[in-house]
């Protein structure tokens, strides 16, 4: 048997996001039918937030744990997912 392994990795995106964060909060905004919805009458990914202020989603993170304030969000990748909703 023979094993190979990639040594040269070049790309150091998750999923095409910047990191973790980015695309855990994109994953759940675009594929919770509640987030969703409310995304899509936000403006930017700060008025998603805010509109998130008053609702009880999980303290502000995901199902997964992430904040939605989380400080390694990519804010304007975030910017750009909402635009395009």
């Amino acid at each position: 048997m023979t094993v190979t392994f990639q040594t040269n990795l070049t790309d150091t995106t998750y999923n095409g996001w910047t990191n973790y964060e980015t695309w855990n909060v994109s994953l759940w905004i675009q594929n919770d039918e509640g987030l969703y919805d409310i995304a899509r009458l936000c403006e930017t990914y700060q008025d998603f937030v805010d509109a998130l202020g008053g609702c009880s989603f999980n303290e502000l993170k995901t199902d997964d744990g992430v904040s939605y304030k989380d400080a390694q969000l990519n804010i304007v990748e975030l910017d750009e997912m909402i635009a395009e909703l």
